[in-house]
């Protein structure tokens, strides 16, 4: 039930309006896709340290002020339904701005398609993460890239 409940909830929201936010702002938010139990359950997790490869301090690192930590496989249901519903949304912008960058990367649309090609590169490791901020916390840009293939937008 909870796949096809994000996945319905990822169709209402309006890509195009999500498209143009990347553009000009370059983040959007997403409201209403997790409930507020469903994120309860996340935050309870994060401090569960068999659920992840890699917490990084962003003080250490100078990219802010916080902690993020990477999901190890396998990875939660709310995750990989996220991760599954949001990629083939977010594969065109990307296309996109691959495009305009004048990359000759070109995305797959499907999200198998892409961890096979990442494997091919020897790009194996989840790289979902999540974010925990006290008061006052916040991130700097940066860009966390395993190899030389990577996604654009996600």
């Amino acid at each position: 039930m909870e796949a096809r409940e994000i996945s319905g909830k990822i169709d209402k929201i309006d890509w195009d309006s999500v498209g143009s936010e990347l553009d000009q702002r370059g983040y959007t938010v997403l409201t209403g896709v997790l409930t507020r139990a469903r994120c309860a359950e996340l935050i309870e997790l994060f401090d569960q340290d068999d659920q992840y490869r890699k917490t990084v301090v962003m003080e250490r690192q100078g990219f802010g002020a916080g902690v993020y930590r990477y999901w190890n496989y396998p990875l939660p249901g709310v995750i990989r339904n996220l991760r599954e519903s949001l990629y083939p949304r977010l594969v065109p912008v990307a296309n996109q701005w691959a495009e305009r960058l004048r990359s000759d990367v070109t995305y797959p649309s499907d999200l198998d398609q892409m961890q096979r090609l990442c494997s091919k590169q020897g790009q194996k490791k989840p790289t979902p993460l999540i974010l925990r901020y006290e008061k006052g916390g916040y991130n700097t840009l940066h860009q966390d890239l395993y190899g030389d293939l990577w996604f654009f937008c996600g």
